[in-house]
């Protein structure tokens, strides 16, 4: 075998997990996975700058979630730096059972994903955010006076909320938009105009640090409500409840990572970041403009301290 082959094979048994522990310096990149949605985006760029300051090389994957989970597994994908309860639990938690990938630590920040209005919606529907008060407004809500019921908007993402409007039998109709851009725009013109409006959001997210606002509070979620139809109210369909409230965010590594950089890891583990923190955030990229990479080298040098203190004194530079 010469050379050339040898040094190929063994690049290959690195990231597939086989090979033994390498330098923890290695040259080898890093490879973070990019989502498509913001807050995933700047934190990949602080974890992945805060790693080049200790000499590490790193790289950026794009990968759909449905994706990450095989590259994650083979070591073609490294490091995801948000994974959500509400919508990656299901193949989160078996592969950290089974030991394919690493679960590397939760944020302080805690998620929720599900309707929202602003405030001054409160003026005219009282009882909210109570989702029977919202659906006696559903009138409130309609596009236009030739329709009959209120619209809840959404954008290009897969959720259940028609299941849920069907068995709770509410007075509304979902409206799917084809980007999550048109999304925001409808929110920015109801709240300039004061015209109700109730559509998808999420926390932590860039909304909570410009608008005032509420989710909606339906039935308690509960794992049941989703496949057994004697739970909750309607005993003929699924999915009469809310969403998770208070879901954890965390990090997802490839198993092989520790061993093959260390410090990497442990710096990975250590940081941390709260809803405001997030928050303000994606505010810097999706209403003000900045690039991911000027959105965190603007928090990393604003916040040297902080994560300075995620270094492990025997990994720092």
């Amino acid at each position: 075998m010469n050379i050339v082959r040898l040094i190929t094979l063994l690049l290959g048994l690195i990231f597939a997990g086989i090979g033994s522990a390498s330098d923890d310096k290695s040259h080898l990149p890093i490879r973070f996975i990019i989502s498509d949605w913001t807050s995933q985006i700047v934190l990949s760029h602080i974890a992945a700058q805060i790693l080049q300051t200790q000499g590490y090389q790193t790289e950026y994957v794009t990968m759909t979630t449905s994706e990450q989970w095989g590259a994650l597994q083979r070591g073609l994908a490294h490091i995801q730096m948000e994974v959500w309860e509400g919508t990656m639990a299901d193949d989160f938690t078996p592969l950290v059972h089974k030991g394919t990938i690493l679960d590397a630590g939760t944020y302080q920040a805690k998620t929720r994903e599900d309707w929202w209005y602003p405030d001054y919606v409160e003026k005219l529907c009282p009882d909210l955010p109570d989702w029977q008060a919202l659906n006696r407004c559903a009138y409130l809500f309609r596009v236009d006076d030739s329709q009959e019921k209120g619209t809840y908007f959404t954008g290009p993402w897969e959720t259940k909320e028609n299941l849920r409007i069907k068995a709770l039998k509410m007075d509304f109709v979902s409206k799917q938009l084809a980007h999550s851009e048109d999304l925001w725009k409808l929110l920015d013109d109801a709240i300039a105009a004061q015209r109700p409006i109730v559509l998808f959001n999420w926390t932590p997210n860039w909304v909570e640090a410009k608008y005032a606002g509420k989710f909606v509070e339906f039935p308690t979620y509960a794992h049941a409500c989703e496949s057994l139809l004697e739970w909750g109210d309607n005993p003929n369909l699924p999915f009469d409840c809310g969403n998770t409230q208070s879901g954890w965010l965390k990090k997802a590594v490839w198993s092989g990572l520790p061993r093959t950089w260390k410090c990497a890891y442990q710096i990975i583990t250590n940081i941390d970041f709260n809803n405001s923190d997030i928050a303000q955030l994606t505010l810097q990229v999706d209403r003000l403009g900045h690039t991911y990479d000027q959105a965190a080298s603007e928090w990393l040098a604003a916040n040297k301290d902080q994560w300075l203190a995620w270094l492990p004194t025997e990994c720092k530079h």
